[in-house]
């Protein structure tokens, strides 16, 4: 047997059984489809990890997330080995702050980072709607095409129309969903309404950013805060004014991923987004409370943003505590500043699909 077979048997032999045991404790039955999902995606793991030189043994490999993802894979059944994929897989840099001889020392670590693809979306969407027969062929409507707006009239609805020309940019998406009692609606998104996806994404690449205002965030006045504050927000504003033209701003496009604005990558992206936006807001009953959590904690950039200040901030500033007089306040008691944890996306830019945060070295 090979050591590349060798090594992925014991990492399955490691996970499963931590994997199966959690799911069964919280109710959901861990099928044949479910295990070969993860499976799958151990083996889409090792081949993110490899294409980085990063072994599963390899000191700088923070694992303390992967079961997390792997529980993820199994509870929505996403297969990373489909085609089209509907899980990818990529690593990313995290840097942890200690304290050596009362210095700040960084620590850079790699850790594997979840992504769900379109159709991945679109898989959870046809298992878990809410009252979904079929989930319809979406369309890609571009900028040459003939459209028409569907209409509605109390419980009537004129369905839309769209003769395909094939000319010109994708502008809209639409989803033509059939219920269980037989009647079919159509969803929309925007070309134009990608933009909110836009400033959230510049938004987590400039987590960071100081704008030469300070050296560390971390370190600076509350005063140097609010100008940090200010100037962040500005930019974000200009992006909102801009629209998707923003992608063609020199000046925003330092807090851009070239994912979203190289020409190879750019419309791959904008259209993963429409689809996204269009699949996560139709209702869905994942009729198991881990289940749910593992959608939220996949899908929602809301989520995961909360989470992450969270992170970074929880137990990071020291509190300023006077004990009643004649009660002088024991050592141990101190608060002491904690160690921040900041994380720093390092993206596969050769795949269209994988948006994230700039570099460490653009910070």
């Amino acid at each position: 047997m090979s050591d590349f077979s060798t090594t992925l048997s014991k990492v399955n032999d490691n996970y499963f059984p931590m994997i199966e045991r959690q799911l069964i404790g919280n109710g959901v039955n861990m099928d044949e489809y479910a295990k070969s999902c993860v499976i799958n995606a151990i083996s889409a793991i090792n081949n993110a990890l490899d294409s980085k030189g990063i072994g599963w043994n390899d000191a700088d490999l923070d694992k303390s997330n992967i079961t997390q993802i792997l529980l993820q894979v199994a509870s929505l059944k996403l297969n990373a080995a489909a085609s089209p994929r509907e899980v990818y897989f990529q690593t990313r840099n995290v840097s942890v702050k200690k304290k050596v001889d009362g210095k700040d020392v960084t620590i850079w670590k790699k850790q594997v980072e979840m992504g769900i693809e379109g159709d991945g979306n679109d898989a959870i969407l046809a298992r878990y709607g809410r009252d979904v027969k079929k989930v319809g062929q979406f369309w890609l409507v571009r900028e040459g095409d003939d459209f028409t707006y569907p209409e509605y009239t109390g419980f009537d609805v004129v369905p839309p129309t769209w003769r395909p020309k094939g000319k010109g940019e994708v502008v809209r998406v639409v989803y033509p969903i059939m219920k269980k009692d037989g009647t079919i609606e159509f969803h929309i998104a925007e070309k134009e309404d990608v933009v909110r996806n836009l400033i959230a994404h510049m938004n987590n690449n400039m987590m960071n950013e100081t704008f030469g205002i300070c050296a560390d965030r971390y370190k600076a006045t509350p005063e140097q805060r609010k100008q940090i504050a200010k100037k962040k927000s500005e930019i974000l504003n200009q992006a909102k004014s801009a629209g998707m033209a923003a992608l063609d701003d020199p000046e925003l496009q330092q807090y851009i991923s070239p994912a979203w604005t190289e020409p190879q990558s750019r419309e791959s992206m904008i259209i993963r987004k429409m689809r996204n936006n269009v699949v996560k807001k139709i209702p869905k009953d994942f009729g198991n409370a881990l289940v749910e959590m593992s959608y939220v904690e996949a899908t929602d950039e809301s989520y995961s943003e909360v989470q992450r200040e969270i992170a970074e901030h929880a137990n990071s500033e020291p509190i300023d505590i006077t004990p009643p007089t004649g009660q002088p306040m024991d050592e141990s008691e101190t608060p002491q500043e904690q160690p921040h944890e900041e994380e720093q996306r390092e993206m596969d830019f050769s795949d269209p699909g994988a948006g994230g945060a700039v570099s460490p070295d653009k910070w």
